[in-house]
């Protein structure tokens, strides 16, 4: 199922007209906010996997 260009904009004018623009503007906000948050916590897990496996690689080259 896609959603067109009509199906879209019936969706915004309804949730202006149900919630308010102040409203919609704050729940926009909100969930960019945590779409940016999501996508950091992802960036930094990846990274201290990677420096975990940096530092067993090392260790492991110290003990040979």
């Amino acid at each position: 199922m896609h959603l067109g260009t009509p199906e879209i904009i019936l969706i915004v004018v309804l949730a202006l007209i149900i919630f308010g623009g102040g409203k919609v503007a704050g729940v926009g906000k909100a969930l960019g906010q945590s779409i940016h948050d999501f996508k950091k916590s992802l960036k930094d897990d990846s990274s201290e996997k990677e420096e975990k496996s940096e530092a067993k690689s090392a260790e492991n080259t110290e003990n040979k």
